[in-house]
């Protein structure tokens, strides 16, 4: 399953978001890679996400495979809507 958000946050992906997005989705079974200009990195893996540079207005793409995907991503969601650090395209 994939999915696209565009980056709303006014300093990008930077240590809070990317610290937020790791830790809701570490818990998940599945594998989950979040793409960013033909780059990919696990994005339960903070250094690998902040390596990125991914800049505020940008579009990045989650994908992810295993038991739990559905789940994953509305986790993802919520995350990026409420801490208002993205919104799913």
């Amino acid at each position: 399953m994939k999915k696209m958000y565009k980056i709303t946050t006014p300093e990008g992906i930077h240590a809070r978001p990317a610290a937020l997005l790791v830790t809701a989705v570490t818990p998940f079974e599945s594998d989950i890679t979040l793409t960013f200009q033909e780059k990919a990195v696990n994005l339960k893996s903070i250094m690998g996400v902040m390596s990125l540079g991914v800049k505020p207005g940008s579009v990045v793409e989650i994908s992810a495979d295993g038991p739990d995907v559905e789940k994953l991503f509305q986790t993802i969601t919520d995350i990026m809507m409420s801490k208002e650090i993205g919104e799913m395209l």
